[in-house]
């Protein structure tokens, strides 16, 4: 990310406002710019993600709020243990807490002798296996600031400490763009977010590298281990032979793709990746066109729609669904989930994202690849960095100042 003035006083207990931060360098978008007037492109051809059920009502007609339900310690990230239907959520630091009848837990884990937070590092992301067995953990190991991924068993909302298994090990050049957030996809394997390692402009080339891990979305089998890896390589991954790619590698050209997320009635992936200088950018990968299998989203030749520093697009490059402009008070994209709880049946099928400069909640919904709607909402809140859902498809905001949101309907 970038340090932009907005970001600056925040950069040393912002982390994923560091994931979530556009600029390096340069005096960036304030807060309070009009970004309701947002620019959409055309994405690939293929149906949309986001089509709405029965209850769905046009979005101009939903009034949203955010209703606080608890205080954290810098959370940046908050997922549902299936077993058991507890919230677990991360705090920067290296602590994951349950969250139940609006109250946090005492740590369940506690990594902090591991984790380094200057910058935009610390416990990034947090993902619970499909069966609720396992928790992986995304992080930066102290002190040098590389990712690491690691699980450890769970016994019901219990996580034995000891059991920690080394499952991903990463070098990162630079304490920013270093992406952290991870999530089962419904084939069942996990994909892991990694952005192009930071700096400015991507110095070592990692976006347009299918053989970097950096600057990806990985796909990797973690229950099965094969090749001296500690995880497996699905056999339908682009690259799985590694001739044209990184065996891991799912998708590549992206800057740092701090939040993602696939639609749970669909198989849409979604990414929401932070710009540079000028466009953040929402993309949407259709689950009927492969959900992103060897795409690549552009980065560094173009930032969002555009050519960056004379850059061209790839040759079948995938453009964005969905682009913010910093002329309009944008800086840094947090994305983001399909609505797809009951407890807003208006809401079906948008997905809700935000920025953490503006802070205003925001929706669109697409089809055939194309924005049909978009709203941006009255609710807002400060240094929102990530969204997460409960047992029950309800959409919770996570602010890096300690307060976790419910959205509700107004």
């Amino acid at each position: 990310m970038r340090g932009r003035a907005a970001l600056a006083a925040v950069a040393a207990a912002a982390l994923a406002a560091g994931a979530a931060c556009g600029g390096d360098d340069g005096d960036g978008g304030g807060a309070d710019g009009d970004t309701s007037a947002t620019t959409t492109t055309t994405a690939p051809s293929g149906p949309g993600a986001t089509v709405p059920g029965s209850g769905a009502r046009p979005l101009a007609e939903i009034e949203l709020a955010l209703e606080p339900v608890a205080e954290a310690d810098a959370p940046t990230d908050l997922v549902a243990n299936p077993r058991t239907g507890t919230a677990l959520v991360a705090e920067r630091a290296g602590r994951v807490r349950p969250l139940r009848d609006g109250a946090l837990g005492e740590p369940v884990l506690d990594i902090s002798d591991r984790v380094v937070t200057a910058v935009e590092q610390g416990l990034l992301g947090i993902e619970v296996s499909p069966d609720g067995s396992t928790l992986y953990v995304s992080y930066s190991l102290a002190p040098d600031g590389d990712t690491r991924v690691d699980a450890y068993a769970l016994d019901g909302d219990a996580v034995d400490a000891g059991s920690r298994r080394e499952l991903l090990a990463v070098e990162q050049p630079f304490p920013n763009h270093n992406g952290g957030d991870l999530a089962f996809g419904p084939d069942g394997y996990l994909y892991v977010g990694l952005g192009d390692g930071g700096s400015r402009g991507d110095p070592e080339g990692n976006g347009q590298d299918p053989h970097a891990l950096l600057g990806s979305v990985l796909r990797i089998d973690p229950a099965r281990a094969e090749g001296g890896r500690a995880y497996g390589i699905p056999p339908d991954n682009p690259f799985a032979d590694g001739r044209d790619g990184a065996p891991e590698v799912w998708l590549h050209g992206v800057r740092n793709p701090w939040r993602f997320s696939f639609d749970p009635a669909t198989g849409d992936l979604w990414i929401a990746d932070v710009g540079q200088d000028a466009v953040e950018e929402i993309d949407l990968l259709p689950a009927s066109e492969g959900a992103g299998r060897g795409a690549n989203l552009g980065w560094d030749e173009m930032e969002g729609a555009q050519p960056y520093e004379g850059g061209s697009n790839p040759p079948g490059a995938v453009l964005p669904l969905l682009e913010l402009h910093h002329d309009d008070g944008s800086c840094a994209v947090t994305g983001g989930v399909v609505y797809r709880g009951d407890g807003i049946p208006a809401l079906e099928g948008a997905y809700l994202f935000t920025d953490y400069c503006d802070g205003r909640l925001r929706a669109v919904r697409a089809a055939d690849g194309r924005v049909v709607e978009e709203r941006t909402f009255d609710a807002a809140a400060d240094e929102l960095v990530a969204f997460g859902t409960d047992a029950a498809g309800e959409v919770y905001v996570l602010s890096l100042d300690g307060t976790i949101y419910r959205v509700i309907e107004a």
